[in-house]
This record gives structure tokens, sequence and C-alpha cells, in this order.
């Protein structure tokens, strides 16, 4: 290769930097990378790509355990980047050149801007931290945040939902850079580094919440499809302090299933049981009776969930009649249409999904790609809407009345 003796006074600069500190390393058990350099993909086959896209790694000498990633360096050459030579490097931030930064280049949440919602609503005993789902359908892994237009239907998906939470809760939702929808064509294992650095954002906009805004407020998590695999992240994260599970009012992961293994592993993630139940998660997902599997909750795998309707947990069928209305909802948070005593459901225990009666698959195409007919995914909250709606005022008044004991 080209210039081998600048490639290794480079690499040794960064590795000497690394051992005497001068890039300091992120103290996780996993980190994400923002980065932009030529990736290795498919080392057997040697081919070298440019990618504008993160990777994660997992720091060395941690509990959570060990491996190590390659950082290629570069030189400009007639305006075009020219790979040098790479070597393995743990822990070091490459962006255009190496960076002071041993992470991923945060975003300041102590600005408004970064905030799709901050501090919204008046007079209200409960706060919401709502995250969103996926809009992202550009050919990238992770949103931009300089992409005003992604970042409008991002503010859109939130209003489409908004009106679940707004007569309870006073509102926080951040904006991050998500993954787009791309990655849900991948296996998970090739999709949890966008995942992960998505979540980075996620949790430092958590962590500006509590630190500056939340002051001992009882805290309502929610968030659907991408948004409600976030919130599971930030119950492992940071509600295993019983201070934080004090504050909890419950979390709405919608759309996204809370399995078996996760409840396992992480004791502070707590199913819920019943209509008025507090520190629970609140989720399902949504099919017809005659789907078997889809990538959401794949084939082999159990969800906890919940019956929207009846807030049971076997298979008790809710007759439509106990739908107090459907509503399904634009980008301006007006409701376009509301249908009261749509569909009834029950739950199929043996997969922990929701099916849904009473509808023809033909009226709610799944859109999504990947999904097959019959997945109501993206009716999943539109189905319930008043139901949940009740549900949130019911929680937040019980939690009130006991404190969350």
């Amino acid at each position: 290769m080209k210039n081998k003796n600048v490639s290794k006074i480079l690499t040794l600069i960064v590795l000497f930097s690394v051992i005497l500190g001068l890039f300091p390393l992120r103290q996780v058990g996993a980190a994400s990378f923002d980065s932009d350099i030529f990736f290795n993909r498919n080392s057997q086959e040697q081919k070298f790509e440019r990618e504008h896209k993160p990777f994660s790694v997992t720091i060395k000498n941690l509990p959570k355990g060990k491996a190590s990633f390659i950082v290629y360096a570069y030189a400009e050459e007639c305006g075009e980047r020219t790979i040098l030579d790479y070597s393995d490097v743990v822990s070091v931030n490459v962006k255009n050149g190496i960076t002071k930064k041993g992470y991923k280049d945060g975003i300041d949440y102590s600005a408004v801007e970064n905030w799709a919602y901050f501090e919204e609503g008046e007079n209200k005993d409960a706060d919401l931290f709502l995250i969103a789902p996926t809009v992202d359908t550009k050919d990238e892994y992770n949103m931009s945040m300089s992409d005003e237009k992604t970042k409008n239907s991002f503010l859109g998906a939130l209003n489409m939902e908004r009106g679940i939470y707004d007569e309870n809760t006073r509102m926080f939702a951040p904006y991050y850079r998500q993954g787009a929808m791309k990655i849900y064509s991948m296996t998970p294992e090739e999709r949890e580094p966008y995942l992960q650095y998505a979540y980075a954002d996620v949790a430092e906009a958590f962590e500006y919440y509590l630190k500056n805004e939340n002051n001992g407020r009882p805290i309502v998590l929610a968030g659907f499809s991408q948004g409600a695999d976030m919130c599971y992240r930030l119950l492992k994260d940071y509600f295993g302090d019983e201070e934080m599970q004090k504050k909890l009012i419950a979390a709405y992961a919608i759309g996204w299933p809370c399995t078996k293994a996760m409840v396992k592993k992480f004791p502070q993630i707590k199913p819920a049981k019943g209509e008025t139940d507090t520190g629970v998660v609140i989720s399902f997902d949504c099919e017809s009776p005659k789907v078997t599997e889809t990538f959401i909750t794949p084939k082999g795998m159990k969800a906890y969930t919940i019956n929207p309707l009846n807030w049971k947990t076997d298979a008790t069928p809710a007759d439509k009649s106990e739908n107090i209305g459907a509503c399904f909802t634009d980008y301006g948070a007006n409701i376009k249409s509301e249908v009261k005593g749509l569909c009834g459901c029950y739950i199929d225990k043996k997969r922990g999904v929701v099916k849904v009666t009473d509808v023809d698959a033909d009226d709610y195409p799944a859109y999504v790609a990947g999904l097959p007919e019959g997945a109501y995914h993206i009716y999943d909250y539109q189905f319930f809407f008043r139901n949940l709606q009740e549900n949130v005022g019911k929680r937040v008044k019980s939690y009130l009345s006991t404190g969350n004991k």
C-alpha cells in the first residue's frame, strides 16, 4: 500500500495516545462510535468501502465482555481519500482524521431545538418521556440531525400518538439519530450496532432530562416500535436503581416484544398484570389471526403481552363492544376518523401477540417492508387509541394514590 510508513506513524500515534490517556475512553460496558472512515465490511474479499455509518464495540477489560475494532488510517490525495494501512485499535473515534474524543460526538440536549417536545403541558402531575418510532426511509443506516425533512416526519409520528398521553403528562421527546428502516431487513445481530448508536442519543437526552428537568416527578416512558425498543434499553440501564423504580408510573412499550429472556435478566422490567398496576411495562403487537410470524415476533419467541381492551394477560377474548374508540390520526395530531367498537382482540398465548378480530386485512395493509399481510403493526395504538388514553389516566391516578408501592 501507499505511504505505509505514514500509516504506521498514525497508528502509533493512536495507540500511544490511548495508552497515555489523551483520548479518554468512555467508561461503559458498550459504546457506539460515529465514524467517517473506510470500513472493511467483508474482510475475506478485502473490499474497502467508504461508509457513513456507525459501528459498535465493547471496551476491553470491562465486565460485559471485550472486543476490538479496526480503524483505517487514510490520507487526502488529489481531493480523494486513499487507504494507507490499518491496525486493530480499541475505543478510538476517527472522523475526518483522528479526533480527541473517545466516544461518539454527542447532541447538545440543553438546546431546545434538539427536542421535538420540551416541557409541553402545564399543571400535570407526571412527566412523559416519549421516543419516536422509525420514520427514516432513506437509504442510510441512521437518521441525520441535519435532515429537516425526516425530522418533520419524526415530529409528525410523535404527534400521531401524543393524544394518548397529553391529557395526563408534561411531555418530553428528544430528536435522536434513530436507525433507518433499512436496518430491519438485517438480522438482529447485524442491526444492533445501529440501534446502539441511536440509543446513545436517547440515553444522553434522558440523562439531561433527569438532571435538569425531572426534579423528583413521576415518569411515564412511552414509545412505539423502535421507540419501544429504546424504552426497554432505558429500563435496563436506569431503572435497576430502587429510587428510579419508585418514579416509574409505567412504560408503554407498544409494538416491540417484551421477551421472557429480557424479563429474566432484568427484574426491573415487570410486565403489566392488570389495568392499574404501576412500575410495569404495557406491551403488545397486533396481527390477524392468520399470521404465524413476523420479524417483530419471529417463530420461537414468546413475548409478555396484555390485552389493551380487557387488560387481561390470558387468552380471554375482548369483544369489539369494549373498544371505546379507534382513532386514526395525522401528522398534525388531528383525529381524521374515529370508530367506536371497530375491533375486538385476544392474546395468542403461544407467541404472546394480540390477535385482532372483526377487521379485514385488506382494509389495513401492513405497509412496512418485510411484514406480511395481516401484520397490523402500524395500527397497534390506533386500533385501541381511546382505551390506551383512558388507561394512562388510570395508571397515573393509581400511582398518585399509592406512590408505586
